[in-house]
């Protein structure tokens, strides 16, 4: 990849956009939605091929559903697509203005970022995300998408810059994407210390990918985070509850960052709860039980037999399982004696994404709410709910778990930054 070039074009399109009124922006995205619809056939056979490919060199079927694509998913792809179409533009919003006291007019203003680049691991649906919250606020984007996705990626920025040359306005050039070769990663390291030319950087993906990202950048990076989320069952929780929501924080979809990865149990309600949830779990999930609550669930495992189920259900935690992001069918258990020891186990051992109480006691839960350290603190609601389209942002860009510019779901908006605008009539100082 000729970076300097590529970029110099991603420049001189963000540069167009930036001209572009909302309108015209829309009009492209909506000849991409279109696109995509018609396409699909051929950007499922793409993801097929991935999918083979993923299959053959053994990795999990729990990040394969990451990777994979259908109608289905792509119906959703198309569906946050629109609803980013139909979210405001934030380009020229004005954030503040005001006249000083020598007439001249201040006002604040939001502009596109520039170039943007996102380094991201699997889930092609991701490539449609970034692509449509950078175009709409005026951003050209550079996409390095993981070498097990590669063919789906390619096949969807294909149909993508074919349906924006095809409409008046569209800027194809407004999207690249890196050519991935499998082991080499020489052109991450290019990205990341390409200063001037790119104006931030986005990791998308696993711990590993997010650390290289925030340790090795030279230009400026928005952190998004791994997800090591808990689920917190207090002695006031009702404990249906928390095991409905602990099977669908765990289980409906293990592979993704908002899933739980432990659960903290307070002590008083640790022996009538952790029975339920073996039992809601049913030998679906693979138990890392502390001390406390290992020798309360090991006469309450479930025999399972059903063909998916993992062989060994309940295994002693060891210190490394505390602070795992899984990513699969497995989970911790913690047992605390008291909601502030909750708090502060979490706070050690989390990674600031997505934390939930299950409680009805309000002191406790406003107290949760007020000091744990995440983006996002739910109450007695699953954490999968951390998620743009579910905040109704449309796409997203990812979590960010870091405090500054930006923090939880990323939309439209966290692609802008501001310039002050002054108006004088001849004032000097």
């Amino acid at each position: 990849m000729d970076l300097k070039k590529t970029t110099n074009s991603l420049r001189a399109a963000s540069q167009k956009l930036a001209l572009q009124n909302a309108s015209e922006k829309n009009a492209a995205l909506v000849a991409v939605a279109e696109a995509l619809d018609k396409n699909r056939a051929s950007i499922i056979a793409a993801n097929d091929a991935d999918v083979k490919a993923a299959r053959a060199a053994g990795i999990s079927e729990s990040i394969i559903d990451r990777l994979m694509l259908n109608d289905k998913r792509i119906d959703g792809i198309i569906d946050s697509l629109r609803i980013v179409i139909s979210q405001t533009d934030p380009v020229g919003e004005e954030v503040a203005g005001w006249k000083t006291p020598n007439g001249m007019t201040i006002r604040q203003v939001r502009v596109p970022l520039g170039v943007v680049a996102i380094i991201y691991e699997s889930r092609p649906n991701v490539t449609v995300d970034a692509f449509s919250l950078a175009y709409k606020s005026g951003n050209a984007i550079l996409l390095r998408g993981s070498s097990s996705a590669y063919n789906s990626n390619k096949e969807i920025v294909r149909v993508i810059k074919a349906a924006l040359d095809g409409v008046a306005g569209g800027v194809s050039d407004a999207i690249e994407l890196v050519e991935v070769r499998e082991h080499d990663h020489s052109d991450v390291d290019e990205i990341l210390n390409a200063v001037g030319m790119i104006d931030v950087c986005l990791p998308r993906g696993g711990k590993k990918l997010i650390e290289n990202v925030v340790r090795n950048a030279k230009v400026p990076v928005i952190e998004t985070g791994s997800g090591v989320c808990h689920l917190y069952v207090d002695e006031f929780g009702d404990l249906d509850m928390a095991c409905k929501i602990a099977e669908n924080a765990k289980i409906q979809r293990p592979s993704v960052c908002n899933a739980i990865e432990c659960i903290v149990v307070h002590s008083k309600v640790a022996a009538e709860f952790l029975p339920k949830l073996e039992e809601t779990f049913a030998g679906r999930v693979k138990l890392h039980a502390d001390e406390r609550s290992f020798e309360i669930l090991k006469p309450a495992v479930v025999e399972c037999s059903r063909s998916e189920c993992i062989e060994t259900t309940l295994v002693p935690a060891t210190d490394a399982d505390f602070g795992n992001e899984y990513l699969d069918y497995e989970c911790c258990i913690k047992v605390v004696d008291s909601i502030e020891e909750a708090i502060s186990y979490i706070n050690s051992h989390n990674t600031k994404h997505s934390e939930s109480i299950i409680s009805e006691s309000r002191a406790n839960t406003r107290l949760f709410q007020s000091m744990i350290d995440a983006s996002c603190v739910y109450v007695n609601a699953s954490t999968r709910f951390t998620d743009g389209g579910e905040f109704g942002f449309g796409a997203e860009l990812g979590i960010s778990t870091q405090k500054l510019h930006a923090r939880g779901p990323m939309g439209i908006k966290v692609l802008t930054t501001t310039k002050y605008l002054i108006d004088g009539e001849g004032q000097i100082r």
